[in-house]
């Protein structure tokens, strides 16, 4: 039997680190679809994305321990997306799947967090995921000296629902952050 951490409806069990099963779908696919709202009204885009983790040492807690999954992606701060996220407090949900799945067999993310857009050693770090995720725009002289230019943003969740119908219809393994 599959992992699970929180309930069906919803409820995360908080301050427990994100299971396995759920980290290794984030790592499975590269594009997500953030939702955001502004002045106005919600809004969608969809954007690549790397997987980081959050050590137990940056959560507060024992180092060996994996926390909770880290999204980067790339994206400009004068966008509509970039405005909206870069303010105070920003969150934004998401989805990640593969396209062209047949119901029996779906699996997919849900999520929300926070955004952040990273600066200095953070986005040093984040950029060497980032790359390695996606070799080739580091072996595109245009896109990488394009990309470099632009914001690199940080979405924390704090909420993660994978759906695997694979293991059963409706199917669910949740995480929150507490």
């Amino acid at each position: 039997m599959a992992e699970k951490t929180g309930t069906e409806d919803g409820n995360g069990t908080g301050g427990s680190a994100c299971p396995e099963a759920i980290r290794r779908a984030l790592a499975a696919h590269t594009t997500m679809t953030l939702a955001y709202t502004d002045e106005d009204g919600p809004q969608a885009c969809a954007v690549l994305y790397a997987t980081g983790a959050e050590s137990g040492a940056a959560a507060g807690v024992g180092a060996a321990v994996v926390w909770g999954p880290v999204l980067y992606f790339v994206t400009a701060a004068t966008t509509r997306h970039g405005r909206a996220l870069a303010g105070p407090g920003a969150r934004a949900a998401f989805t990640a799947q593969r396209d062209g799945q047949e119901w029996s067999g779906l699996t997919g993310l849900q999520g929300r967090g926070h955004c952040r857009i990273l600066t200095g050693a953070d986005r040093a770090a984040a950029w060497r995921v980032y790359l390695a995720r996606f070799p080739f725009v580091a072996g595109s002289e245009r896109l990488r000296d394009a990309l470099e230019r632009t914001s690199l943003w940080e979405l924390r969740p704090d909420w993660l629902r994978l759906i695997d119908n694979g293991q059963g219809f409706g199917h669910k393994e949740e995480w929150s952050r507490g």
